[in-house]
């Protein structure tokens, strides 16, 4: 993919606006800003973001050793027969020219003289060889930050620190009759409290997964499923709502509820082990694959969740005391770190970890070029659904298609002229109140992240399902009305949004009749010969919310 051209953005126009300000975001705005103006809407601070949580590495298919069939097949394996092939070949067609452009901007990747292009491979979980480029065991952290910087230098990049959409300007708000299309988006800003209209000629939604609906989760606060609820009620398809990866291994501590421990330190030879029990038996993932901690995570995590629930266990362990204090240091030197500042001496004991809800397989169904099914509207990264990650993600799969999608979904923009926009209606906040008990808010946040962590987790059962959709089916009914009557915040936007999501999740799982992936039903243990993406689909313009599902077949 070349660069763009560099020409002076017209100043006439609107700009383009970029929801999220993660990997996919700046990715977007950096391929977007040498000819158009571009606003990049953060609802917190510019370094909480996702992508800076992320510690394994991206994937490059670098090694005279790997090809881009063997990657195809792991993310395929990975994906428990539901992975789109001509997706996960385009993605790592363009793995290598995605690692190319990020060490143009200054990612600084750790190192190896011998190495392809001079990098250090690890390798991860369900990855047949070392195809891995990281920087340490920060590598999120290290590429954000590399592109953060240049965004910030950029002129014609605005950064909105502070800033959330609330939802998707379309044909409805301007009480249209033609061809529904995207025309901008209504924002919070939160330092003033108040809505903003902000047209677009395009919107790409990067915001993110919707782990915060679970009460146990390794991603940051920001990830509420703001962009597929936003594009859920805008009219488009979501798809495998009901795959949400949970990562076997987050560090189990009072202190620290979201602190990952990254599987590359399983690749580089870390052991899971029970406490307690006898050295020769405590490696329990003999017994439940071949592939022992380089399995893949659904797999790994459920083992995980049996052995404890068997044993009555808080936690497992993860030993690497056998790697040798020096290779933690330089390996993993922000694990070792944390851990040392919690107590945990990870070169001298075991690291007590449990999973945690991490990756959302599905999301907003686009394209390969980040198009959803509203003209105007694009996506990239964890809030979308493209068909690569299957039933289940392939490690360090999220950070490249983030890169690869980020820089298609800017060139389609370019490739098509600005669109001319009518006058939008501005946000009408003159019949609502100021919220007389945001205590409300907390309450239900609470109630939803239990019920979720609960009822609809690693293992499912259709009863806890059903119990979980009544339940929901009450939350969301409190909360509309809540949003109907005072003035919205953060705390409220995130909570609807987040209640949206969890409805799709358990519809999506309540129609899959089958285990597959990171969907385990304890009433349907088979896997079904043949099986398709759980699609469900609502029209922007009906009454009628209750989605249809597409697709599902048995």
């Amino acid at each position: 993919m070349p660069a763009a051209s560099a020409v002076a953005p017209d100043e006439t126009s609107a700009p383009v606006v970029i929801v999220g300000a993660g990997l996919a975001g700046l990715t977007t705005a950096l391929q977007l800003a040498e000819q158009r103006r571009v606003i990049v809407l953060a609802k917190r601070g510019l370094d909480e973001a996702a992508t800076a949580w992320a510690q394994g590495g991206i994937v490059g298919v670098l090694g005279s050793d790997d090809s881009i069939e063997s990657h195809v097949r792991d993310t395929q394996d990975a994906g428990a027969g539901l992975v789109d092939e001509e997706t996960a070949r385009f993605i790592a067609e363009n793995s290598v020219a995605a690692i190319e452009w990020l060490v143009a901007r200054g990612v600084p990747f750790s190192g190896d003289p011998s190495g392809p292009l001079g990098l250090h491979l690890t390798r991860e979980g369900g990855h047949a060889v070392r195809r891995i480029a990281h920087a340490a065991d920060a590598t999120g952290k290290a590429i954000h930050n590399a592109l953060l910087d240049e965004v910030k230098r950029h002129p014609n990049i605005e950064l909105r620190e502070r800033w959330m959409a609330l939802d998707v300007i379309t044909s409805r708000h301007l009480k249209r009759v033609e061809s529904p299309r995207c025309y901008g988006v209504y924002a919070l800003d939160i330092d003033r409290q108040r809505v903003e209209t902000l047209p677009a000629t395009a919107v790409v939604l990067a915001t993110g997964g919707v782990g915060k609906v679970y009460r146990y989760t390794s991603n940051p606060d920001t990830a509420t499923g703001d962009g597929i609820a936003m594009a859920w009620r805008a009219g488009c398809r979501v798809g495998n709502m009901e795959f949400i990866q949970f990562h076997p291994t987050c560090l189990y501590h009072p202190q620290e509820r979201s602190f990952l421990i990254t599987e590359a330190l399983r690749g580089e030879g870390a052991h899971l082990l029970l406490p307690n029990v006898d050295a020769d038996s405590a490696r329990f993932m003999t017994w439940h694959d071949e592939r022992m901690e380089l399995a893949p995570r659904d797999i790994v995590a459920r083992a995980i969740d049996f052995e404890m629930k068997k044993h009555g266990l808080d936690f497992v362990w993860l030993d690497a005391r056998h790697l040798g204090e020096a290779f933690l240091i330089e390996h993993f030197p922000t694990i070792h770190a944390r851990c040392k500042a919690l107590g945990i001496d990870i070169a001298r004991e075991p690291i007590p970890v449990v999973p945690a809800a991490h990756y959302t397989c599905g999301g907003l169904v686009t394209d390969l070029h980040g198009r959803s099914d509203l003209p105007g509207l694009y996506a990239a990264g964890e809030a979308t659904y493209t068909g690569l990650h299957g039933a289940n993600r392939l490690a360090s799969n999220s950070l490249l298609e983030c890169v690869v999608i980020g820089r298609t979904c800017a060139d389609h923009i370019l490739a098509h002229p600005a669109a001319e926009l009518p006058e939008l209606p501005g946000w009408d906040e003159s019949q609502v109140e100021d919220a007389d008990e945001q205590v409300v808010i907390a309450h239900n946040w609470d109630e939803l992240r239990l019920l979720m962590w609960n009822y609809v987790g690693i293992v499912r059962t259709t009863k806890r399902l059903e119990r979980a959709l009544h339940r929901i089916k009450l939350l969301k009914g409190e909360i509309d009305d809540y949003y109907a009557n005072f003035r919205v915040n953060r705390d409220l936007l995130e909570l609807r949004n987040l209640v949206d999501c969890a409805e799709l999740i358990v519809r999506s799982a309540l129609l899959r009749q089958e285990s597959r992936g990171l969907h385990f039903s304890r009433d349907f243990p088979q896997t079904l010969p043949v099986s398709f993406p759980t699609v469900l689909v609502r029209s922007a313009h009906s009454k009628k919310k209750k989605p249809k599902a597409l697709g599902l077949s048995g």
